[in-house]
């Protein structure tokens, strides 16, 4: 094992310019010159963040600059760091993970050489820059010593007709391509969510290679593929049932959080927020510590619901959250995008095949389609709350 969470240090010497910028060549280079030392570090932002949401980033990660304009009473990073991610920016305090150049770089290398890619391949850069796994896309190329293709957004013919030959995405915008081609990329990184077996057989029968990826901000992005850790990455089950990783690709930091890095850390070990198991050094996971739904006394990993849920030939999508429930505590309840939807009653059944009766979804929500989050995950607080996110 190589590699350790740093404690957050007293004395910041580097400058944190936090960048307003769309995806493109501004802030690609902003990126490389934070990583190779020649600039500030970097704290790369959406501009379509919604004014309240981006307010409250500034005041939580008090950048020293905004789009190289100085800010009152802004505080410098260490001078290992970086990069600065934001997250949970739209559930609550945002945070700031901060990353150094050199775990940047050892994830990057550590991507590109699992996946056997040349030097001169480029990548396509189709999730936003502002979140870590479209920030890697840029260390990648970097380090392949090509200039990104970058996108503004998600459209399939774009991102088909790109002339990419490796592209990350996450499940919905696959899913959003299995009518067409997919060999004509290399590599299709998937991640972000857990992947169907449904759709990773129907995109690798469109002629797909597609590497399932697992990890966060701060592991920098991806660091389990296809359930085995990259070069110099390790793992661990706690006792507890989380996931425990260790490595060079490890953040340095939450932003001016000492408390919150020493709660996330057991000396080497960060000590992730999902619950896995190991069978011959190959990793599953089950879902999140803090997404297991508590109905009538008994414990449910909404992730596990939902693959079984995702399996019914009537629907296409699917998310699982519990509800608050006067007499149960919480409800299961499955979320669904389905053309002909099954009944409830339909799909206890299918469940109940498959899973203990009191897993079994006890409301069914059919939807157009599964709202995301801007990183393209599934927006969990608005589908547990009912929430409506503020363009």
């Amino acid at each position: 094992m190589t590699g350790s969470v740093h404690p957050e240090q007293p004395s910041p010497s580097r400058e944190l310019h936090a960048v307003v910028l769309p995806p493109g060549p501004e802030l690609f280079r902003a990126v490389a010159a934070a990583l190779d030392g020649r600039g500030p570090a970097v704290l790369p932002l959406s501009p379509a963040l919604p004014p309240r949401v981006l307010r409250a980033t500034l005041d939580a990660l008090r950048p020293t600059h905004v789009d190289g304009v100085r800010r009152e009473h802004g505080v410098g990073v260490p001078s290992e760091v970086a990069v600065v991610i934001a997250t949970s920016g739209t559930t609550g305090t945002p945070k700031g993970v901060q990353l150094s150049g050199a775990a940047l770089r050892s994830s990057a290398a550590a991507s590109l050489r699992r996946l056997e890619a040349r030097p001169g391949e480029r990548w396509l850069c189709c999730l936003p820059p502002s979140h870590v796994s479209g920030l890697q896309v840029l260390v990648r190329s970097l380090l392949s010593g090509t200039e990104p293709i970058m996108h503004d957004g998600f459209s399939p013919e774009a991102v088909l007709t790109s002339g990419a030959d490796h592209v990350s995405l996450v499940p919905t915008q696959l899913r959003r391509l299995l009518t067409a081609d997919l060999s004509v990329f290399k590599t299709i990184l998937l991640g972000g969510a857990a992947a169907p077996a449904d759709l990773l057989v129907a995109a690798r029968s469109a002629g797909a290679r597609v590497v399932t990826t697992y990890g966060m901000s701060e592991t920098c992005g991806g660091c389990v593929y296809d359930g085995e850790p990259l070069h110099d990455v390790d793992l661990k089950i706690g006792g507890d049932g989380r996931i425990r990783i260790a490595g060079p690709v490890l953040f340095s930091g939450y932003r001016l959080r000492p408390d919150l890095t020493d709660a996330a850390r057991d000396g080497d070990w960060f000590l992730t927020s999902d619950l896995g198991a190991l069978a011959g050094g190959r990793l599953r996971v089950l879902g999140r510590a803090d997404d297991v739904i508590n109905t009538g006394g008994e414990k449910v990993v909404a992730a596990a619901v939902a693959a079984v849920v995702a399996e019914h030939p009537a629907i296409t999508d699917a998310v699982v959250v519990g509800r608050p429930d006067a007499e149960w505590g919480e409800r299961v309840v499955a979320v669904v995008v389905s053309p002909l939807p099954p009944s409830l009653a339909e799909l206890r059944a299918f469940a109940k095949e498959r899973l203990p009766a009191y897993a079994a979804p006890a409301e069914l929500v059919v939807v157009p389609e599964i709202p995301l989050l801007p990183n393209g995950k599934p927006d969990l607080a608005a589908l547990r709350y009912g929430l409506r996110r503020e363009p």
